[in-house]
Formats: C-alpha cells, structure tokens, sequence
C-alpha cells in the first residue's frame, strides 16, 4: 500500500495544483468500482473551484465532494490541501448508490 502520484496542471480554492497524490486506501473496500483514473477524472472537476473545508489541522484542510458524478455515476471523493504546498492528496473515493 503507497501512494501514487500524477502531474497536474489545475486551480482549486485560487491555489495552484502540480501534482495528484492518491492514497491506495481505496483499494481495500472500493478496487471492484474505483481505480486511479476514474479518481483522476474526478479531481478534474475540482479544478477553478472554491471549497469549504470539512475540517483543518495544523498542516492540512480536509474536504468532501458527495456527490461528484462523472460519466453518469455518482462518487465521495474526500481530499486535501496541504497549506503552501502545490499538490492536492486523494485520501479516499468511492461509488454512491
């Protein structure tokens, strides 16, 4: 389990974002219906946007997209932004009913 890492060239919450980082967690209930792509695809449509974080730590704001539909199906995609860095993680994503 790791985490794998892609380029990126988007905006979200007025913050430049170079680089997808998704955690594997997904992997352990959701490998059946989720695969980075479809996660990436999603991400995609954070871009220009401006979020309210769920939650913030010292480091980090924690959000969630529920639902974000991409190709006809609904998903929760829960992700961060680390504060004065340029990359937005994938903590976990999965298919809604």
């Amino acid at each position: 389990m790791g985490r794998n890492s892609y380029p990126a060239k988007m905006t979200v919450n007025n913050k430049i974002i170079e680089e997808i980082i998704i955690d594997s967690h997904y992997l352990d209930k959701h490998s059946e219906s989720m695969n980075d792509n479809i996660i990436l695809g999603l991400v995609k449509k954070l871009d220009g946007g401006i979020f309210i974080p769920d939650d913030v730590d010292n480091e980090f704001e924690y959000f969630k997209a529920d639902p974000i539909a991409l190709d006809g199906k609904k998903y929760r995609l829960i992700w961060l932004l680390k504060k004065d860095c340029s990359f937005l993680g994938v903590v976990n994503a999965f298919r809604r009913r």
